[in-house]
């Protein structure tokens, strides 16, 4: 029998082949007061020879029945490529574990719906990888607006980019939703966090590049709400990496820029706790790693200490949301 103490949450990852996959590895490792990491599967025989020895040295390897019949395993974090996230999800939540998802969430709707449902009807979290939830800028965003700081909203603009070379460029161009549903997903979930679900969106696509490939590359989604209208744009051609975020209320404003670490412009109309009126800079207390906040947040749902605040409702929503921004069918 193992003895596991009631705090140390055994937890395993399933896949190697996300980008975000071995950031997650290590930041549970970075926790062994909360996770006692069992193992990892890779199914792809050959991608699991190359991690052996790159990056997930001293790993345990196991094959998914192993891994399902461990005693005492609580939660399963998936980070295969995209379209294995939500079936091997699936299997997860059947099997009776929390699930640690990345993003995003597969290219179906309705797939997505039966893993909520099936999560929901056993009491079991899903918790989504968009990277920005515990980003200390946003978590301010969130209580600035919580607080009333910014009044009603009005505006929101959002933009996320990078330069992808041409190998990059392949992979994501097997989306037809290209950058705007790989990338631009991370913050279209605040989006959705602040104003909810959309009435409608327009989705505007370019592809630059026909000569190379057919990757929608720059991508512009406009959204609609009873009282503000959002922009989001992602961009596979930006040599400067813009990222920003800003939130424009009739009270006051929040510019992130940029995300990562994150840097805040606060404006308000009147004076708010130690903040005082007009524009300033606003000092974070920034988190170690990308990863932590989720983890740790994760370890807290698990152990039954707290709920996680985005539940199935707000996740279907935003996945939608990044459908139609992404000019994809919504089934």
């Amino acid at each position: 029998m193992v003895c596991v103490s009631d705090k140390m949450i055994r937890i395993a990852q399933i896949g190697t082949k996300h980008a975000h996959a071995k950031g997650k590895y290590d930041t549970m490792l970075k926790f062994p007061d909360l996770f006692e990491v069992v193992g990892v599967v890779e199914p792809d025989e050959k991608r699991r020879t190359e991690m052996e020895s790159n990056g997930y040295e001293g790993a345990t390897w196991l094959t998914e029945t192993q891994l399902f019949s461990t005693e005492g395993l609580r939660a399963v974090v998936v980070e295969t490529e995209v379209s294995e996230l939500v079936p091997t999800a699936q299997r997860c939540i059947e099997s009776g574990f929390h699930v640690h998802i990345d993003k995003p969430a597969g290219t179906s709707m309705s797939a997505l719906q039966q893993l909520h449902e099936t999560a929901d009807q056993a009491g079991l979290t899903i918790q989504m990888g968009y990277m920005f939830r515990y980003n200390p800028g946003f978590e301010f965003l969130f209580d600035a607006i919580t607080n009333g700081w910014l009044g009603s909203i009005t505006e929101v603009n959002g933009m996320i980019g990078k330069s992808a070379n041409d190998l990059l460029r392949l992979t994501i161009a097997r989306f037809p939703g290209g950058g705007m549903f790989e990338l631009g997903c991370h913050i279209i979930d605040p989006l959705v966090t602040i104003l909810g679900p959309p009435e409608g969106v327009e989705a505007f696509t370019f592809r630059s590049h026909p000569e190379k490939d057919n990757l929608a590359d720059n991508q512009l989604a406009v959204f609609r709400y009873p009282t503000a209208v959002a922009t989001i744009r992602s961009n596979h051609i930006d040599p400067h990496k813009r990222r920003k975020f800003e939130v424009i209320g009739e009270k006051g404003a929040v510019i992130i820029d940029p995300l990562e670490p994150p840097s805040i412009k606060l404006s308000l109309d009147k004076k708010f706790s130690r903040f005082s009126e007009g524009y300033q800079r606003v000092d974070l207390t920034l988190q170690d790693g990308r990863y932590d906040g989720e983890f740790i947040d994760f370890a807290k749902v698990i152990r039954n200490e707290k709920k996680l605040r985005w539940d199935s409702t707000h996740d279907l929503a935003v996945h939608k949301a990044i459908l139609q921004a992404s000019e994809m069918e919504v089934d």
